[in-house]
């Protein structure tokens, strides 16, 4: 006999636990219920990509403009990796993607995944086994999480593969949650200084060419001329830096000093990394580059007096960057529609995550404190908390700022003509009372605060928001935009949903917005003209005589809520005709003077 309170043999429990089991079992039998294994899910192991297979496994990508995609092509191979762009994904890609993917996903998935699919399928058509593309080949995107689709990218891209036939082909994904400090976990993409500082000068190279690629070509007098010039521009940038010679600290110095360098290991890669941080900014042979690209492009001749309205684009991050089918074609079409189109570079997007970044901080500052709540007395604790969040909020703020004056100085080296980066805290500021400038997803708050910022700063006269069909922050900026609208009664604001299918509908939608921004640009240009007291044959006589006038980057003064490249030229030539105004300087005279 056992005493209340004893303990059972071991023998006794494992028999009680077995009728137990037992009997549950037969009620439910009986009942007509069927026990069920609960098996959890988890995120399926992949085979990595290892350092020993950099030599023969090539990293595929996609999703930028060509620009950008071969910049960073070149990178890539310099830094020794095998690297390959992915065609411009087309309507056959997208119905790939629908095809073996979810339904209801955004279209750049299906884009994406349905252009990435149609690659590895040519590779069969060459003769590849499966096995060979599955070893021999990665694909490498960015991934995020948030309210939106985007952070089911990655698991799409994955069972739209295996659907394929492609089952088990690697996908190395970029968190742009964290930024730029983000690794992939696979030790075979190592991200080395050579790389992440190669990247960066391939960002704002493929930036600040593309911007000038649209706002060039709608003035060039000679057709095809600006295409043919950025080709050879870009492909002699790319050239440059796959073949830049790789800073080393041990081969720049006396030998007195590397010898003493080389016995002390941390120091030399402090110094070592520090060089290739310069070297890669400011060598002369990297501005040489630039300035080259520059005269190259000059040789294109403009007519600055077309009258153009200014399409400022913006929307969700894929759909307002990509050329081609996905987004309608919609970037040539705005230009053959006789418009300027306004284009959004990367940098915006990484100074908002950026800044993101620092706002959630400055938000947590209390909650991520090593010491919640210290009282008054406890000023160790009080420092512990500040120094905390102000490492992080310098960190993030000198980013941020290193980025922007990066990015300003790649365009005034590349002739000046580029847009700058507008500050993110003026963005907020403006969205704020409309779209709070914490609310997650998407590009937030970005496109309330670019539409108020570009329309009230008189920089366009139209802005096109392009986003995926369905996708959800954009539909909330939409949704605010009324509100917007309705407060800035000048503003022509046009949201336009992208899909495979609607192109014809999408075009005739922006047909119409834009007829009145024609109207806008016509009027401000005939209401300069008239002020000048000249006729327009006058103005074009002078500018036939003086070439500098008919230089993509002679440095047009912008009149302030005048938007028209036309009108600003026209009250600048006629300042000029008048003795109030000095010819500017072309960026070649600059480097010569």
């Amino acid at each position: 006999m056992f005493s209340p309170g004893s303990t059972l043999p071991p023998r006794f429990e494992e028999e009680i636990a077995r009728r137990v089991s037992a009997e549950r079992l037969r009620l439910m039998r009986a009942a007509g219920l069927q026990e069920k294994t609960v098996e959890h899910f988890h995120r399926p192991t992949e085979r990595p990509f290892i350092a020993e297979e950099r030599d023969r496994v090539t990293i595929l990508f996609g999703g930028l403009t060509w620009k950008h995609e071969r910049l960073i092509q070149a990178v890539f191979r310099g830094c020794g990796y095998r690297c390959q762009m992915l065609p411009n994904p087309d309507l056959a890609a997208f119905q790939i993607g629908k095809e073996y993917g979810n339904n209801g996903q955004c279209n750049p998935t299906y884009f994406t995944v349905g252009n990435l699919i149609q690659f590895l399928r040519s590779l069969e058509a060459q003769g590849l086994s499966r096995r060979e593309i599955l070893d021999n080949y990665v694909f490498f995107t960015a991934g995020s999480c948030g309210p939106c689709r985007f952070g089911m990218y990655e698991s799409e891209y994955r069972m739209a593969l295996e659907n394929a036939g492609f089952g088990g082909f690697r996908v190395l994904l970029f968190q742009q949650d964290h930024g730029i400090k983000a690794a992939s976990g696979n030790p075979g993409l190592k991200f080395s200084v050579d790389l992440g500082m190669g990247a960066l000068n391939a960002l704002n190279l493929g930036d600040v060419i593309n911007d000038l690629v649209y706002q060039i070509r709608p003035y060039e007098t000679i057709p095809g001329a600006t295409d043919r010039a950025i080709q050879e521009v870009v492909d002699r940038l790319s050239e440059f830096l796959e073949n830049r010679k790789r800073y080393e600290i041990l081969e720049r110095m006396p030998q007195w000093i590397s010898q003493r360098l080389a016995r002390n290991k941390k120091l030399k890669d402090i110094f070592n990394t520090l060089g290739k941080v310069l070297n890669h900014l400011y060598a002369d042979d990297f501005l040489k580059v630039m300035h080259d690209a520059c005269l190259r492009l000059d040789q294109v001749e403009v007519d600055w007096m077309r009258v153009k309205p200014i399409v400022k684009i913006t929307g969700e991050f894929w759909a307002q960057l990509t050329e081609g089918d996905g987004n309608f074609n919609m970037f040539a079409f705005l230009e053959r529609e006789g418009a300027q189109v306004h284009i959004e570079p990367i940098g915006c997007w990484v100074t908002y995550l950026l800044y993101e970044a620092r706002a959630n901080a400055e938000a947590r500052k209390g909650l991520d404190a090593p010491y919640p709540n210290p009282r008054w007395w406890e000023w160790k604790k009080r420092l512990a908390n500040e120094w905390k969040f102000r490492r992080k909020w310098l960190l993030l703020r000198l980013s941020e700022g290193i980025w922007r004056r990066q990015y300003a100085r790649t365009a005034r080296h590349l002739g000046g003509l580029t847009h700058a980066l507008v500050p993110q805290t003026e963005l907020a500021r403006l969205a704020h009372p409309f779209y709070h400038s914490l609310a997650r997803g998407g590009e937030g708050h970005l496109e309330v605060g670019k539409n108020v910022y570009y329309t009230t700063h008189g920089l366009c006269h139209m802005v096109l928001a392009l986003k995926p069909f369905g996708c959800l922050p954009s539909s909330q900026s939409d949704g605010v935009q009324s509100a917007v609208v309705n407060r800035f009664r000048d503003m022509i604001f046009l949201p336009i949903e992208t899909s495979g299918e609607g192109e014809i509908n999408a075009h005739s939608r922006v047909q119409m917005a834009l007829g009145e921004a024609k109207l806008k640009a016509k009027t401000e240009f005939e209401q300069a003209l008239v002020l000048t007291g000249k006729k327009l044959e006058e103005i074009r006589t002078y500018v036939a005589e003086h070439r500098e006038l008919r230089s993509p980057f002679y440095p047009v003064p912008r009149r302030r809520g005048i938007a028209g490249v036309a009108t600003n030229f026209v009250l600048h030539v006629n300042d000029l005709m008048e003795g109030r105004a000095r010819p500017g300087r072309l960026p070649g005279e600059k480097w010569t003077a």
